[in-house]
């Protein structure tokens, strides 16, 4: 098999994306490609710079960072072409997008580069990305209809979920192009049980300080339960994001700054050591990693039936929740009623490892690459 000159071009070096980015690069490098990446560098912090640094000796196309908005706006142009440059100095023969901005970047140019005769193949993984927008709106109306148009600059769409498979026909159409549901995998280290540390917390929350993932779900249902319980829950909650001073403001509000710690991003397995049961609050997303690496590390959880979750789970399964702080609060007082019990319900290793390895889910993006390329 050729090697490829692969680049990764995607906004946020944070959260699911940039963790997805990371495990394909990885795998990627191995098989003997060269590899690149294309990203914001107005987002992120200290731990994602130690992620990059311990990436960029292995990237032979190097990692390379310019400021782009996360919102339409006048700046794009400038970032566009910042980017274009950027990307048509590396010579690649895949561009992947990775979420709205990096799939619509790749794929416009993607098809410029292509107009000077380089032969590549555009491929966008859309992560949730735009599809989370209401479809009657006007802004999900331009979105969707921007994916439509897209559509004809695409050589292969990648979804991680069939729930976001299901969304983009909804929103958007049937896409006239090939698709993949390609689910995200777990490395075999993260098939480990994690210890849980002596003086460990209740709870976790883990993710982005943003309303999406429900950090104030998880304050407000832990206020309810404690008091339901009789007794304060503890928690912890790590990560970094915009809305942190509210959430902060919401725990005082509500009495509990106590029992409650605020710790910036780390490792999601050494967080994972830092409470009993985790959380995972969120009112949207595509295929979380952090479900399935807190499952494969042993920890209890109960999850909002949101995005690929269910997948995740099966249909009807006791961990699921609708992203609401009554119904939360009424799982945990059921939950820590007997947490051994409750354990026992969540999914086996075995069955995550067949389902969600890495190893099998950068073998099916590889074919997806090779069969761009042969159109």
């Amino acid at each position: 098999m050729a090697n490829l000159r692969i680049v990764h071009c995607f906004r946020s070096p944070v959260g699911g994306i940039f963790r997805h980015v990371r495990d394909l690069t990885e795998a990627q490098v191995a098989a003997g490609h060269s590899v690149g990446i294309v990203c914001d560098s107005t987002t992120g912090g200290d731990y994602e710079e130690h992620l990059f640094e311990a990436m960029k000796d292995s990237l032979a196309l190097g990692i390379h960072r310019t400021p782009m908005q996360r919102h339409v706006g006048p700046g794009d142009l400038a970032s566009a072409r910042r980017t274009y440059r950027i990307i048509q100095e590396l010579r690649p023969n895949v561009l992947h997008g990775h979420g709205a901005k990096g799939g619509a970047y790749a794929r416009l140019f993607g098809s410029l580069l292509r107009v000077s005769r380089s032969r590549v193949a555009r491929l966008y993984s859309p992560h949730g990305g735009s599809l989370h927008y209401d479809e009657t709106t006007a802004t999900g109306k331009l979105f969707f209809g921007l994916e439509r148009l897209m559509a004809r600059f695409t050589d292969c769409l990648l979804f991680v979920s069939d729930y976001e498979r299901t969304t983009y026909r909804r929103k958007v159409g049937e896409p006239p192009i090939p698709n993949r549901l390609v689910y995200n995998g777990l490395r075999a280290a993260e098939l480990e049980p994690v210890a849980t540390a002596t003086d460990a917390a209740d709870l976790l929350y883990i993710g982005m300080m943003r309303d999406l993932k429900g950090p104030d779900i998880f304050i407000d249902a832990l206020a309810l339960a404690g008091n339901a319980l009789g007794r304060p829950l503890s928690a912890v909650m790590v990560g970094d994001g915009d809305d942190l001073p509210r959430y902060r403001a919401q725990v005082e509000r509500l009495g509990i700054e106590g029992h409650v710690r605020f710790l910036p991003p780390m490792p999601a397995r050494q967080a994972f050591a830092l409470a009993e049961m985790i959380v995972v609050p969120s009112r949207a997303e595509a295929m979380p990693y952090i479900v399935l690496e807190a499952l494969a590390a042993g920890m209890p959880m109960i999850a909002t039936a949101v995005g690929g979750i269910p997948e995740i789970f099966g249909d009807g399964s006791p961990a699921l929740i609708r992203p609401d702080a009554g119904e939360l609060a009424g799982k945990l007082e059921r939950a820590f009623g007997d947490l051994d019990a409750y354990r026992k319900l969540m999914p086996q290793t075995d069955e995550l490892k067949a389902r969600f390895g890495a190893d099998v889910m950068a073998g099916e993006i590889e074919e997806a690459y090779f069969a761009a390329l042969d159109k």
